[in-house]
């Protein structure tokens, strides 16, 4: 049988996003034709006002917390304009008290029919304020929980704080410095216990400031179930997850390389090392160090061969690490040292240590001399080599970065002042030759700046690789879905090369292990690094018990390890602690797996990644099904954001504003070094030089998510962007006073929004936007569009809504027939309240603040907009013809203005609108009076011709559509007609650019098979007639321009 399959071949991700790119384009085509008629300048006309003439010293709150706000009239002295602290206050008190963050279930208890929605807050850190990149995260977590809130899901959004082990214990240390407590300035002044207190004071006092700006925000967390890392339950969960995963064998101990941190004597995550490129020999701050160091340096060295007069030449960016040497490796196939290899070398500085010469693939021969110097206790790569050859393993450095006693006579010494001792020695020995720039990563601890040293020592680890395999698998599978699709091929990738992670810090603040070293009496110490010698427990009790078991008639001493977790082991188990794990709570039952985790792309390796393992493990269920992540904050100038540079942002003085001075002040609140003020004052200067002014949450978190691409693409931070968007907050709030003038005190809306059948033209078309708008805020915030969802809600109420409905039924509200007065009212209503409820998870104070004015239908006793039903889209307001009726009415309109503009028309105009069909020349007749009544000021006539072909002489031209132009008697007003010409064509040149592109397209989306094609190229058809009508209008008139003579 012959196939009837089609040649076309399905969509290919470029298609794809050629085809988007086009949508885009229609989309923009779209809104600057709607956006025309009304313009930014008739705010005016809702009674604008300056935002700043109204001081607020004299301003109250009156409303006693946690009631319904008391709605002072709109004409009171603090209500006439925008003013987002009044706007703002009194709701959230309001909201909590009525208890509208808690999960909303069925009477009996059970979730109701959609089920849940949960997030989990990722917990920001108690070592400082929130910064605006926790308001991005809080804003875009916010409008998804108030979104299916009001989509009637049994909604949670859990609150909580992270204890944040290295970062609280650094700043606090740092404050010690500077601010000494009785005399104390240093952490080994106070015993454990009252450091501890110290950290958890300080906990104290930013988890409140914490809380208080994502108040201030708006974010409905249910403050009932607030969590913290270090809290008895979830530390209980800690001390349950790490007993039993070592009594699996996937926490061991072991003695292995960590990176460690000489200035704050602990092991850190890879999290917590920043990677310094260096292009070359560059000299560097050191902290403890009085003069700056160098790195990037090649240093080339020779060592002589045990019993000749021979040496091999090596090279090295450490040379201080040569003290600890204790081989040197060549590649098997490297001729200039075959005969090397097996021989020893003498250590020229170390008295008796021999260092073996091993062969080993691994070598680079092209690197240095192509022989490798190796220090298997000092170097990962040499760790390795170390191994697999047998070779000592040799500790040359203390934990505060001085050298022990392994390293000679440089004992005692800085590691950085022994570098330049071990070189001047070297040459005394005649055996330095050279030094060569050279490209290197520095690994730089970023709490303290110190520079890492790889350090063998005894820790704790966990196995990754047992734990890894499954949690690829859920990602693969879509069990749990990560977007962008890049990040889930970072995600899939970090996993795949995972390494064991070292559990230890040598930390006072954290999780203390719950693991106990065995002593027994009267028999030498075993190795702090056997994990024979140690038990795992839940308690003391419990780990004595064991270790009686394990050493049977022996007398047992314990002692408990004194270092801390990872916090990330902790933050791991975030998702299910959080909800009471290891205890079967209902909130347990309910609620977990949570749904959505939103995040920045930067922490996916280091968090995301053991959530998923530690729940797959633990809970045998997968944390969350959805990971989002976000792009990461800069500043106006793409830097990433750092207190040191001064562009750290706090999202309380954006919501309240404050001076340039007070950027200023807060600069000395912190840790900052006298240098990096200086600095930061420069960039503040530059950035805010008239401070940040007042923009309130709702602008904030409107302007955040707005910045949000479904690309994870970072964000470019810029104040005005979001005092543009204040300014949209006055324009709803101004046309929402308008529409309540317009409604009146007696108004009561019907009872349901159900089309009558005499609706106008203009009401069928904004109901058909209405619905349009629902269907497209639905659609993209499913699909996590973010800046399309507030894009869409913004051209609705700004473009749609605002700047055409509210203008153009202005005339029919007051001057037409009472029944058609009554239907225009209904429909302002209905625009406006379901315009409020679609904004109202993006904006919820104004949002509330205007829905509470509003009067309800019968029957409706909603008590906030919070738990309102969110719009669906309605096909009984789809009305296409309505639609494309109107934006004909409302191409017109657009045609007659900028005509007028265009030639400077003061006196009477005369105006010809020529119908290219029945259907349109039926409408521009039946809308005549509503196309008068809008032309605006200028007294103009206004002639309809026929659909057959006409002759304009005259008359400019502006082409609507394939539907219909607009034509303007300008014989009169031309003083130049080349000028008039050459404008003409070069509109005729756009015109014909824009056909080789629309063709292009077609061509484009004809070559593949898709069902997205369908809409896009009906799309592109229309878009090529209204461009051959156009083209075609625009020769006209030049033809016309140059053929008369004026």
């Amino acid at each position: 049988m012959a196939s009837t399959q089609s040649s076309a071949k399905p969509m290919s991700e470029k298609q794809r996003l050629k085809l988007q790119k086009f949508a885009s384009k229609q989309e923009k085509q779209e809104l600057q034709k709607n956006n025309e008629p009304g313009d930014a300048s008739k705010e005016t006309k809702f009674k604008k006002q300056d935002t700043y003439a109204v001081e607020l010293k004299d301003w109250v709150e009156e409303t006693p917390s946690g009631q319904r706000k008391i709605l002072k009239p709109l004409d009171d002295e603090f209500r006439k304009a925008y003013l987002p602290k009044v706007v703002e206050s009194a709701w959230y008190s309001f909201w909590e008290d009525q208890g509208l963050f808690k999960p909303r279930t069925e009477n009996d208890g059970s979730l109701k029919p959609k089920g849940s929605y949960v997030i989990a807050i990722p917990p920001p850190n108690v070592t400082g304020k929130l910064h605006i990149g926790h308001a991005l995260a809080l804003s875009l977590e916010d409008t998804l929980i108030r979104w299916h809130r009001m989509r009637q899901f049994s909604t949670l959004y859990i609150p909580g704080c992270d204890h944040t082990g290295i970062a609280t214990q650094a700043v606090v240390e740092k404050q010690l410095a500077r601010y000494p407590k009785d005399g104390k300035s240093k952490r080994q002044e106070f015993s454990r216990a009252e450091f501890v207190q110290l950290c958890q004071d300080w906990k104290e006092d930013y988890h409140q400031e914490i809380n208080k700006t994502i108040r201030r925000l708006g974010v409905s967390v249910d403050w009932s179930r607030e969590a913290f890392t270090m809290s008895p339950q979830l530390s209980k969960a800690v001390t349950e997850t790490f007993v039993r995963l070592h009594s699996e064998g996937l926490i061991y101990r072991a003695n292995k390389l960590v990176h460690w941190s000489c200035r704050l004597s602990t092991a850190l995550s890879t999290l917590e090392v920043d990677q310094k490129e260096l292009e070359g020999t560059t000299k560097l701050d050191v902290p403890g160090y009085d003069r700056k160091i160098e790195f990037g340096t090649l240093t080339f060295f020779k060592y002589p061969i045990e019993g000749s007069d021979q040496t091999i030449e090596v090279a090295t960016t450490r040379p201080e690490t040569m003290l600890g040497d204790t081989g040197i490796a060549v590649h098997p196939q490297d001729d200039r040292y075959k005969d090397f290899v097996g021989k020893t070398a003498r250590h020229p500085i170390i008295p008796g240590r021999q260092l073996r010469i091993v062969a080993d693939e691994y070598v680079d021969r092209d690197f240095g001399t192509g022989a490798v110097k190796l220090t298997p206790a000092h170097d990962h790569n040499d760790f390795n080599l170390g191994k697999k050859h047998d070779l000592p393993f040799i500790n040359i450095l203390n934990e505060d970065g001085t050298l022990n006693s392994n390293a000679g006579p440089y004992a005692g010494e800085k590691r950085f002042n022994a570098r330049y001792g071990v070189i001047e020695e070297l040459k005394k020995l005649g055996l330095y030759t050279r030094q060569e720039s050279n490209k290197m990563v520095v690994p730089i601890c970023s709490r303290s700046g110190d520079v890492i040293e790889p350090l063998l020592k005894p820790q704790w680890w966990m196995r990754m690789e047992p734990l890894a395999k499954p949690a690829i698998a859920v990602v693969e599978s879509g069990e749990i879905v990560i977007r962008p699709e890049l990040q889930k091929r970072q995600y899939l990738q970090w996993m795949r090369n995972l390494q064991d992670w070292c559990l230890s810090r040598q930390l006072w603040w954290g999780h203390q292990i719950p693991a106990y070293y065995i002593g027994i009496e009267g028999e030498e110490e075993g190795s702090d690094a056997d994990d024979n010698y140690w038990v795992c427990a839940r308690t003391e009790q419990e780990a004595r018990e064991m270790a009686e078991q394990k050493f049977p008639g022996k007398k047992v001493t314990l002692k408990r390890d004194e270092d801390v977790l990872d916090t990330w082991f902790s933050a791991g188990l975030w998702p299910f602690s959080a909800l009471g794990w290891p205890d079967k709570t209902a909130d347990l039952q309910n609620y977990f797996p949570t749904t959505t985790l939103e995040t920045g792309w930067d922490i996916i390796p280091f968090w995301v990644s053991r959530m998923i393992m530690f729940s797959l493990k633990l809970t045998g269920m997968v944390p969350f099904t959805e990971v989002f992540c976000h792009g990461l904050i800069r500043d106006s100038d793409g830097r990433k954001m750092s207190k040191s540079l001064g562009n750290v942002i706090d999202p309380v003085d954006i919501v309240d504003g404050i001076s340039l001075d007070g950027l200023h002040r807060k600069l000395l609140q912190g840790n900052l070094a006298q240098s990096e003020v200086k600095n930061a004052e420069k960039y503040q200067k530059k950035a805010f030089p008239q401070g940040i002014p007042e923009v309130g949450a709702d602008a904030l978190r409107f302007s955040l998510i707005n910045y949000t691409q479904s690309s994870g693409s970072d964000i470019n931070f810029d104040i005005k962007t979001m005092h543009g968007y204040r300014k949209f907050c006055n324009k709803i709030y101004q046309a929402t006073k308008f529409v309540l003038g317009k409604l009146g005190d007696d108004f009561t809306p019907r009872e349901s929004s159900a089309l009558t059948g005499k609706e106008s033209l203009p009401e069928r078309w904004i109901l058909t936007k209405m619905n349009t708008a629902a269907k497209q805020i639905n659609e993209a915030l499913g699909e996590r569009e973010f800046a399309r969802s507030t894009q869409v809600i913004h051209r609705y109420l700004y473009d749609e809504l605002f700047d055409i409905f509210i203008e153009n039924s202005k005339s029919i509200v007051s001057d037409g027939t009472p029944e058609e007065a009554r239907s225009a009212r209904d429909t302002l209503y209905t625009t406006i309240e379901s315009g409020l409820r679609l904004l109202a998870p993006f904006m919820p104070f104004l949002t509330e603040e205007l829905w509470q004015r509003l009067p309800r239908r019968p029957g409706d006793e909603t008590s906030s907009i919070t738990i309102a039903e969110y719009p669906e889209y309605d096909s009984s307001f789809h009305d296409p013809i309505s639609e494309e009726a109107y934006e004909l009415v409302l191409g017109c309109l657009k045609g007659i203005r900028s005509l007028l503009a265009d030639y400077a028309v003061k006196d009477e105009g005369e105006v010809y609108i020529e119908p290219l069909n029945q259907i349109a020349h039926a409408t521009v007749s039946a809308q005549l009076p509503a196309i008068e009544a809008l032309t605006g000021k200028i007294p103009v006539n206004i002639s309809i011709l026929g659909t057959v072909e006409n002759n304009h002489p005259d008359c400019a031209v502006f082409p609507i559509s394939a539907d219909a132009n607009v034509y303007l008697e300008v014989c009169t007003r031309i003083q130049d007609t080349a000028k008039e010409v050459e404008k003409f064509k070069t509109k005729v040149d756009e015109a014909r650019r824009e056909q080789v592109e629309i063709d292009a397209i077609k061509a484009e989306l004809g070559k593949v098979q898709d069902k997205d094609v369908t809409d896009a190229m009906q799309s592109a058809e229309r878009r090529k007639r209204d461009v051959e009508a156009r083209l075609r209008a625009l020769q006209a008139t030049v033809t016309m321009f140059e053929d008369t003579v004026f």
